[in-house]
Formats: structure tokens, C-alpha cells, sequence
């Protein structure tokens, strides 16, 4: 299928969207609490190259795995996911699903390791002779890595601490972390059962990730997983500059376009008056909410 124009105009370059705070650091204080709902624990492993190194933080339910194990919420960014969370959420999702959580976060107290995260969280861009990102100049392009390390060597290593339901896995993430997102739904549709896009960077390197739906109907195959694409209204289409018009149009013509795909379960949820760093805080508590639920549904 052809890119619609409109999409393309307003996928536009920038920094502030992607560019956290460097010096903010980690809030652990949850991680210290013996009263909670969920108990805490990690894991330490790094990439195959060895040049990046993470830390799982996961959070287990008191209560017993059903016998279908415990469904699954993956975070990316894990360092700000953890710093995110709150006790009321916690015991909200204990009294409904309870999933095992999985923060996927870095050897770091940093809030957001940006080298770290900009190589995992972005696709390898064809035709370009060096893999880098536009706003940075860092490299870019190992998100296939990352979800080559996550289902081989992450999911294994989780699966040894709590049983988990592997038709119950979500995948959230926020700026960086939704393009990943995106990436793993279109070219790994049947990884995750539910897919959750925080302020996707849909601009990035001129619309790519737009590109790579391309296809994405024969590679559902049997697959039936669901997207939630989530946008605060005061989030710019381009990053450095407000540009009149619609700033959500480029998320609801991509909606618009997925949700004509067969097998494919599609929602866009707008934030209203939420700009890109609330987004991060907001879309997860709204994933959480769901989870709390029984229904299994985003």
C-alpha cells in the first residue's frame, strides 16, 4: 500500500521529542517498599556485542500464577517505567490481571540511557551507508538485535523466575521506545499478543516506520494481536515547531490505514492537553488501568 501524502508531510524531523532530560535520575524509591502488591526483583544481562547492559526489573504478584501463567507487561525504558509506577496502580493490577512485570531498563541510574536506548528502540534504515540518528548523530539501528535478544535470551530467563502465558504478552512503549514498538508489530506481529505505542516517533527519519506496514497483512498470518496507538493533543507533528493544521492527523491516518487489516485490532487513544514527557507517566497508567481489569482487552 502507498504512504498517504498527508502522512508523509507531516512526518518531520526534530530533538525535543526525543530528547530527555540527561541528568535525571532514577526514582527507586518503590523498589525499596516491602508493602506493596508486587514484589521486585532483577536480573542483569548485556547485548551480544557487549557494548550495552541491562537490568529486568520484575515485578511478581503475591498471589499464585493462574495455570496458564501470569500475563506478561514488557516496558520499555524501564528506568523511567519503574520511576513511573505507584503503589495504588500496583494493587489495582494485583485485584485484576495481575501480569508479571517486566520493566526492561540499563545498568544505570539515569532516568533514560539515550545512547543505549536510541540503538535499541530504532530500525536499520535502508539505503543509508551509516546507520545514524538524525538528531543525535549516535548510531541507531539495532532494534532488531534488541527483539532478537529479548524473545531468545530476556523471555527464557523470566520464564525461569514465575510461569508466565505466553498468548499474554503486551509490549508498551513511549517516544523512542513506541517506534520500537511499531517495528515489532509490523515485522513481528505474532511476538506480542498486545501492542501499546506511547507518542510513537512517527517523523523519525522522514516517516520509516510508516514504510515498514508495508506488508504487514500477509505477515499476520494467523496472528490476532491488537494495537493501542496513544497521543497527547499537545504533542507537535514536528518536533521543533508547532505547524498548523492537525498535529494528530499523521496517528489517525496510520490507525486508519492499519485498522483496514484483517486479523489486526486497532484503537488510538488521544490525551487530552498531555505533551510528549507527560505521555510517558499517562500511557502507562492507562495500560495499567486496562490490565486491571479481567477482560484481557487494551
Amino acid at each position: 500500500m502507498k504512504i498517504p501524502t498527508l502522512v508523509l508531510a507531516l512526518l518531520l524531523t526534530g530533538t525535543a521529542l526525543a530528547q530527555p532530560h540527561p541528568e535525571q535520575k532514577m526514582d527507586t524509591t518503590l523498589l525499596q517498599r516491602h508493602d506493596l502488591a508486587y514484589r521486585f526483583s532483577h536480573l542483569d544481562l548485556d547485548s551480544r556485542d557487549g557494548q550495552r547492559h541491562y537490568r529486568l526489573w520484575i515485578g511478581k504478584p503475591q498471589r499464585p500464577a493462574p495455570a496458564s501463567g501470569y500475563p506478561v507487561l514488557w516496558m520499555l525504558d524501564g528506568n523511567a517505567a519503574i520511576s513511573a509506577l505507584a503503589p495504588q496502580q500496583l494493587q489495582a493490577l494485583a485485584n485484576g490481571q495481575a501480569p508479571l512485570l517486566v520493566a526492561i531498563g540499563y545498568q544505570t541510574e539515569q532516568r533514560i540511557e539515550r545512547a543505549a536506548r536510541t540503538y535499541d528502540y530504532t530500525p536499520v534504515v535502508p539505503g543509508l551507508a551509516e546507520q545514524r540518528d538524525p538528531l543525535t548523530g549516535q548510531a541507531s539501528g539495532g532494534v532488531d538485535a534488541f527483539l532478537d535478544l529479548l524473545e531468545q535470551r530476556m523471555r527464557p530467563m523470566v520464564a525461569g523466575l514465575a510461569s508466565i502465558d505466553a498468548r499474554q504478552q503486551t509490549l508498551w512503549g513511549h517516544s523512542y521506545g513506541g517506534l520500537a514498538v511499531l517495528h515489532a508489530l509490523f515485522t513481528r506481529p505474532a511476538l506480542f499478543s498486545h501492542y501499546a505505542a506511547a507518542s510513537p516517533s512517527l517523523w523519525w527519519n522522514d516517516g520509516a516506520i510508516v514504510e515498514e506496514s508495508n506488508g504487514l497483512q500477509e505477515r499476520l498470518g494467523t496472528s490476532r494481536p491488537s494495537l493501542l496507538l496513544m497521543r497527547g493533543t499537545d504533542e507537535p507533528a514536528n518536533p521543533r515547531t508547532s505547524l498548523p493544521g492537525d498535529a494528530q492527523r499523521p496517528a489517525r491516518e496510520l490507525v486508519a490505514r492499519l485498522a483496514e487489516m484483517k486479523g489486526l485490532q486497532v484503537a488510538f487513544k488521544p490525551f487530552d492537553g498531555l505533551g510528549h514527557g507527560p505521555m510517558l507517566p499517562a500511557s502507562l497508567r492507562f495500560v495499567m488501568d486496562r490490565m486491571s481489569r479481567h477482560d484481557g482487552n487494551l
